[in-house]
C-alpha cells in the first residue's frame, strides 16, 4: 500500500477527463470549489476534446493521465466526470510511472476501473468521491461531502454511522480489511480481464445508478459465480439510485438478501456512497472496520504527511 502525500494550500492540482466529455460550464463551476480551498488548477490539454461519448481519442486521454502523474508540480489528480471509457486505456497505462510518482487520484463511477487497475498494479491508495463537473457544480452539492475533502489535506480517521444515514444489517459481524470496489457495473466488467478485481479478504464496496433490480441481481450473480462474493471479508452497499421499474420486480432489499443474508461476515446497506447528493468520499486500499453491532464503518487515513 502506497499512501499519497497530503495537499497544502497553494498546491496545484490536475483535472482530466479519462472517460466521458465534461460539460465545460459545469466543469468551471465545479473547479471553483477547489480554488476556494486555496488550490490552483491545471487542466489536461485534451479536457475539451470530444469523440462521441468519449473525451477525445484514447491516446489523448491516456496522454493527459500520464502527463499529470509525471509533472512534479501537480500534487493531485481529479477526474472531471465519469461516463464511459477508462477501461479502453487501462492496458496502456504506464503503471511504473504512477508507482514512482504517487499522488492523490480522485473520482468514482466509470473511474472505478482505474481505481481497480491502479491498486492492483501499483498499490497506490486512490479516492472514491464526488467530481467537479458531475457533483460540485450542483447548487445542492452536500456540505457534509464538501467538508470531507479535508481528508486530502491531513490524515484523518473517517467514521460513518447512522448520524449520516440509516444503515441496514443484512449479515452480522465485524471485519477489518482494505476497502476495494466502487461502481458495480465496472467491477463486473473487470472479470476475465488482466485487471480482474481481487476480493480475497477485502471489504467490497458496491454502488450504481440507473440499474433496475434484475440487472443488479444479474451482476451480483456473476460476482457470486466467479467466487468474488464468497472471498470478500465484508460488503458495503452504497447508493443504488434510479433503480425503479414499472414491471413486476423484486425490491433491491430482496435482491441483497438473496445474495448476502447467509454471508459469513458483515454486510450493511444504506451508505450514501455513489450517485447520490451526499456521496461520502473515502480512500480505497486502506484498512477499514465494518461493524454491524455498532452500525458503523471506520476508515483509516488515505494520505501521509511527507
Amino acid at each position: 500500500m502506497i499512501l499519497p502525500e497530503n495537499l497544502r494550500r497553494g498546491d496545484t492540482i490536475g483535472m482530466i477527463a479519462p472517460a466521458g466529455p465534461p460539460d465545460l460550464s459545469k466543469l468551471q463551476e465545479g473547479a471553483e470549489f477547489f480554488t476556494r480551498m486555496g488550490l490552483n488548477i491545471q487542466y489536461g490539454q485534451h479536457i475539451q476534446s470530444m469523440r462521441g461519448y468519449l473525451a477525445g481519442k484514447d491516446e489523448q486521454r491516456l496522454q493527459d493521465l500520464h502527463e499529470m502523474f509525471a509533472d512534479p508540480q501537480i500534487k493531485a489528480i481529479f477526474c472531471a466526470r465519469g461516463g464511459y471509457g477508462t477501461a479502453r486505456i487501462a492496458a496502456d497505462i504506464d503503471y511504473e510511472l504512477i508507482r514512482n510518482n504517487p499522488k492523490i487520484f480522485w473520482g468514482y463511477s466509470d473511474i472505478t476501473f482505474l481505481h481497480t487497475a491502479i491498486a492492483q498494479r501499483t498499490g497506490l491508495v486512490t479516492f472514491h468521491g464526488p467530481m467537479p463537473a458531475s457533483d460540485m457544480a450542483d447548487s445542492n452539492f452536500d456540505v457534509r461531502a464538501a467538508r470531507l475533502f479535508q481528508q486530502c489535506f491531513s490524515p484523518v480517521l473517517l467514521h460513518y454511522n447512522e448520524d449520516i444515514s440509516p444503515l441496514f444489517v443484512i449479515a452480522g459481524g465485524c471485519a477489518t480489511a482494505p476497502i476495494i470496489g466502487g461502481n458495480l457495473s465496472l467491477i463486473v466488467s473487470t472479470l476475465g480481464t488482466p485487471f480482474e478485481i481481487d476480493t480475497r479478504g477485502k471489504l467490497l464496496l458496491i454502488e450504481d445508478v440507473g440499474e433496475v433490480p434484475y440487472k443488479v441481481d444479474g451482476m451480483l450473480n456473476q460476482l457470486r459465480l466467479s467466487g468474488k462474493i464468497q472471498q470478500a471479508a465484508g460488503v458495503i452497499i452504497g447508493d443504488f439510485s434510479k433503480a425503479d421499474t414499472g414491471q413486476p420486480t423484486l425490491t433491491l432489499t430482496e435482491v441483497y438478501n438473496d445474495y448476502f443474508a447467509d454471508f459469513q461476515g458483515p454486510v450493511m446497506s444504506g451508505f450514501q456512497i455513489g450517485h447520490c447528493s451526499m456521496n461520502f468520499p473515502l480512500p480505497l486500499g486502506v484498512n477499514a472496520t465494518l461493524d454491524t453491532a455498532e452500525k458503523s464503518l471506520t476508515i483509516e487515513p488515505g494520505v501521509c504527511v511527507c
